[in-house]
């Protein structure tokens, strides 16, 4: 049996232990995680916790709905249980109909089939970093090369005990000045979030310094299911201009090659930003954004212009902040 509880009346302890245990689980999918990134959630549980389903959720113009909050790339259907289309169509079906509707991406192993719902295609870059670095580093693109032969001629030092606060100041300093998608709120949860992670062993944070000793460039990654992912950055000028970013993110991918871990990009369907992750030797992986809309024709309009603007933030948040990676 399929049920919907509120967060309020989950079984945290069995919440975590399905998510911990489950064939696909991701950090973003945790009561805690959740917790910290969600205005309010809920989810869909099979049975005694075998399979969960997290359903973050919103008032809007006096409509409920579900959808993606910031920091959270993937969520959907996970399950100590083999997944099938099957089993996530069950799912779909149980949300509660005072969702008026559904604007929530799906993980990669989520796969609608005959499910009658509005989808697109979203890409997300990851490579398996398990052989050694030597062997990783004959993969890197030619340009990716001589970006860090750049930085090395730089002198740039690489410190990997950054405080969470100083990437963000980075960051605001920075692109966050042109890009004014992320709220203070945004930024408020994202501070929460990787103290929570780091006080849980789940979190690092890197940055690298000019030979002036001035913070360039910083990243926060965090680590779950055997998957380091690659969550924040910030950078300045100097630091595009020397392959700064680059240059941290190499010697991330060195420091943790040779274990079994796939380092997660986090992105990109920005083409240029993908052509540099790809750069790494990684490989693209496709996963489902759905849009569900089950309201009245008075409010799809207001709805779907909601999604479109929704979409651009979610692009300038998670593909176009990461630019100065370049």
């Amino acid at each position: 049996m399929i049920r919907f509880l509120s967060s309020n009346k989950i079984n945290k302890r069995l919440w975590d232990e399905c998510i911990s245990t489950s064939v696909n689980g991701r950090i973003y999918a945790y009561s805690w995680y959740l917790d910290i990134v969600a205005d309010q959630w809920g989810g869909l549980i099979l049975d005694d916790y075998q399979a969960v389903f997290p359903l973050p959720f919103r008032r809007k113009w006096g409509v409920d709905y579900v959808y993606q909050p910031v920091f959270t790339q993937q969520l959907g259907l996970f399950s100590k249980v083999p997944l099938s289309s099957g089993l996530l169509e069950d799912f779909l079906n149980k949300i509660p109909a005072h969702f008026q509707f559904v604007d929530l991406n799906l993980n990669e192993h989520n796969c609608l089939r005959s499910f009658k719902i509005k989808s697109e295609v979203r890409h997300n870059i990851e490579m398996d970093i398990l052989e050694e670095y030597n062997v990783l580093k004959e993969k890197y693109s030619t340009n990716l090369k001589r970006n860090l032969k750049k930085a090395a001629k730089a002198k740039l030092t690489v410190f990997e005990n950054l405080k969470p606060d100083a990437v963000i100041q980075l960051f605001q300093k920075n692109k966050g000045r042109k890009l004014k998608v992320f709220s203070q709120e945004d930024y408020s949860r994202l501070i929460r979030l990787v103290y929570k992670s780091l006080q849980q062993g789940q979190a690092e944070v890197w940055g690298v310094y000019s030979t002036e000793n001035n913070l360039c460039a910083a990243a926060i990654f965090i680590r779950s299911h055997k998957r380091i992912s690659f969550l924040f950055s910030g950078s300045d000028e100097y630091a595009k201009k020397h392959a700064a970013l680059p240059y941290l993110l190499d010697a991330f991918i060195e420091s943790h090659s040779g274990q079994e871990l796939v380092f997660d990009f986090e992105g990109s369907d920005d083409k240029n930003l993908a052509r540099f992750y790809l750069g790494f030797g990684a490989k693209a992986i496709r996963y489902s954004q759905i849009n569900w809309i089950r309201t009245s024709f008075i409010f799809k309009s207001l709805i779907i212009s909601y999604l479109n603007i929704r979409n651009a933030i979610f692009k300038a948040k998670y593909w176009e902040g990461k630019r100065s990676v370049k």
